[in-house]
């Protein structure tokens, strides 16, 4: 019987800050990257402080509105 998957703390805090590394970068507040990938401003907020695991798709648009490889976001 499998267990119940265990939340990657180390993974989700790299993408947290990658996430609002590369939005500052790109001089992007957190509401307007909000607005170019159609995710409540809030969401935003709980992902780059670790608070929440955002699926792929996620962080594929994310990746997309900044311009980088997806890859980046999850790159120590």
């Amino acid at each position: 019987m499998k267990g119940k998957h265990k939340r990657n703390e180390r993974g989700i805090s790299i993408l947290a800050k990658n996430i609002r590394r590369y939005r500052k970068l790109k001089l992007l507040t957190i509401e307007e990257l909000s607005n170019l990938i159609d995710v409540d401003y809030s969401q935003i907020s709980r992902m780059e402080r670790g608070l929440v695991n955002p699926n792929v798709s996620i962080i594929f648009d994310i990746a997309a509105a900044l311009n980088i490889s997806p890859g980046l976001l999850l790159e120590e």
